[in-house]
């Protein structure tokens, strides 16, 4: 019935919902990673907003890592360990 059908739609909608958000956030977070990993600040993200911004960051995500660390740490290529000495509380 009526009911059913109302209910039905908003678990789906839920559903979906939820689903959007598990895989926006992560998303992000590879951009962001993904630029780091090429030597640029995760702020660079904000050209997605732009029409024209978009082409910049597909090139970007397409490109060779920077060799050896950056400022955001280690090249993950390369498998050396991270120093995380400074980020230790003492």
């Amino acid at each position: 019935g009526l009911l059913g059908s109302i209910l039905g739609d908003t678990i789906s909608t839920g559903l979906s919902g939820l689903f959007n958000l598990a895989v926006f956030i992560p998303g992000i977070a590879v951009a962001i990673r993904r630029l780091h990993d090429t030597g640029r600040s995760g702020w660079w993200y904000l050209l997605v907003f732009t029409i024209i911004g978009i082409i910049p960051l597909i090139i970007w995500f397409a490109s060779d890592s920077q060799p050896g660390a950056n400022k955001w740490g280690p090249n993950p290529k390369t498998g050396e360990a991270a120093d995380i000495s400074s980020h230790l509380v003492d």
